[in-house]
């Protein structure tokens, strides 16, 4: 492996795990060519004619698929910190002494703990999706056998559409389904709203299992997987528990910090003249994404101010927008409570989408760049502007990109932080890991004052005559390092170990994550 420096001065691997990879050359500098690829031809006379594709148990399963050493599987993350079906694959992958596996999750979870082993004894290779929590330590300490690789929600699509990663065997875990394999998110004892992460599976993995505790009779409807792509379909007791489907923070914070800080959003979006009829915006489930809503809900109402589509991970909060007749439409990527799951399966105007439709660079355009405002997060921002979101300032893998990366693209991005964490800076002079470039990111809103990016002239015009604390991402920076007594010391990595890559919206390499020393 050989380092060289991108774009930015990131110095980053010419390969991973024997693949050749292109170091980040620029926003849209970089163009993919070539042609989609498709799965293997298939006759649907070697499918039962009968339409009842179930097989007794995802051992079996497997093993009609042809799984053998090497390959690569795929599972999709709906169901949280609450999915059983993953850590039932890998046992049975060991079980049958399967070796050096591609794991490609949409995401993973601490749930996903029970894959340490199968990654130290080699059933596992390497993770090609987040490594979140006790896998992230596992990952960053240089344990995993391979480099992992994390992509964004639409990055991970482009990257099954281009033939970057190919897919075996795809394993789909479908609240409700059919003996077909039409299945959906929206009904059954999971139900987790939709599985939209798993539709690019479904249409280019060679083999898709479609794993459910609530099988119906065909038709299943709506189906948001279509049998027609399905091989198998396993019908087990339980995809997992469904009490931490729910996962996450999905109630309003209750600091002071945050709650200002989600006041400043609305406020923003308000003097910018951004909340307009017709507009829209994306939020997270986070709880200041939470209060943002809720203050912007009374800015809209006061306003009689109506948007046109906000976009989610969905929660409460975006419903009562929609059942208040405040949006025409959620377009929704995953559902973060049961409301959002309720609202999904009764309102036909809250709509399930996937990363192809919002994310997807490789696309004839995407709903990303539509978006008026997209509210963000980070774990550390820079004074130019760059952005973390995959590790802390220790060095180490704690979250995934998600869709995070691919919402850069909206007309204004903002990011909601706190100045500081547990007294550790959240604004420094360079963040330990770039995940999107400063040229992307317009205004940083944090409890201390707001910071908008010297390349959006045409915003610091619309709030010029603003009662809010504008200020310069320098100026914060100066106040939060006296605040904390100045940067922490940065972690000690092992430069010569490269453990896992960031890549970039358009396949390119933006960063290395390197292996911290104890």
């Amino acid at each position: 492996m050989k380092l060289i420096k991108n774009a930015i001065g990131r110095m980053v691997p010419d390969e991973i795990n024997g693949e050749k990879q292109i170091p980040f050359m620029g926003v849209n500098k970089y163009k993919p060519e070539g042609k989609t690829i498709g799965t293997q031809i298939k006759s649907c006379f070697e499918y039962p004619f009968d339409g009842n594709k179930t097989v007794a148990s995802i051992k079996e399963a497997l093993i009609k698929a042809g799984i053998k050493d090497g390959m690569t599987i795929s599972t999709h993350h709906h169901l949280r910190n609450g999915d059983l079906v993953t850590n039932m694959v890998f046992d049975a992958v060991k079980e049958l002494g399967i070796k050096n596996i591609r794991w490609f999750p949409s995401a993973s979870f601490p749930c996903h703990e029970h894959l340490i082993p199968y990654l130290e004894d080699g059933t596992i290779h390497h993770i090609e999706g987040s490594m979140n929590g006790p896998l992230g330590r596992f990952t960053t300490k240089g344990k995993m056998k391979g480099v992992g690789v994390l992509r964004s929600h639409g990055g991970r699509y482009a990257a099954l559409q281009n033939g970057e990663v190919k897919v075996d065997i795809a394993v789909i875990s479908a609240p409700t389904a059919d003996p077909f394999g039409n299945a959906n998110g929206v009904d059954g004892k999971s139900a987790c709203g939709l599985i939209g992460f798993a539709l690019g599976d479904s249409e280019y993995a060679d083999k898709v299992i479609v794993v459910t505790d609530n099988l119906v009779p065909f038709p299943c409807v709506p189906w948001q997987i279509q049998g027609n792509n399905v091989d198998f379909v396993v019908n087990i007791e339980s995809l997992g528990d469904a009490s931490k489907i729910v996962s996450g923070t999905t109630e309003v914070t209750k600091s002071p910090d945050r709650l200002l800080i989600a006041e400043y959003i609305a406020q923003f979006l308000d003097d910018s003249g951004i909340m307009k009829d017709g507009f829209s915006f994306q939020a997270g489930a986070g709880g200041t994404n939470l209060a943002f809503v809720v203050y912007l809900k009374e800015r809209m109402k006061a306003k009689g101010v109506k948007a046109r589509f906000v976009r989610g991970g969905s929660t409460k909060y975006l419903v009562q927008l929609l059942e208040e007749g405040l949006t025409d439409y959620i377009l929704d990527g995953q559902t973060f409570d049961l409301e959002g799951v309720r609202s999904m399966r009764e309102n036909p105007n809250h709509v399930n989408t996937s990363p192809f439709t919002s994310y997807n660079f490789n696309g004839k355009g995407n709903f990303a760049s539509i978006i008026d405002a997209a509210v963000l997060g980070a774990t550390e921002v820079d004074v130019n502007f760059n952005a973390n979101v995959v590790t802390h300032s220790d060095g180490f893998l704690l979250h995934g990109i998600g869709g995070w990366q691919n919402c850069l693209y909206g007309k204004c991005t903002i990011l909601a932080i706190p100045t500081f964490r547990d007294r550790i800076p959240v604004i420094v002079d360079a963040v330990t890991t770039v995940c999107g470039p400063g040229e992307l990111i317009d205004v940083i809103i944090t409890e201390r004052g707001i910071a908008i990016n010297p390349l959006r002239k045409d915003l610091l015009d619309a709030v010029k005559n603003s009662n809010l604390p504008y200020k310069t991402i320098e100026e914060l920076k100066e106040e939060v390092d006296l605040i904390c007594g100045g940067e922490p010391v940065k972690p000690k990595v092992n430069k010569e170990k490269v453990v896992a890559v960031v890549k970039w919206v358009d396949g390119t390499v933006i960063d290395s994550v390197f292996a911290v020393e104890d």
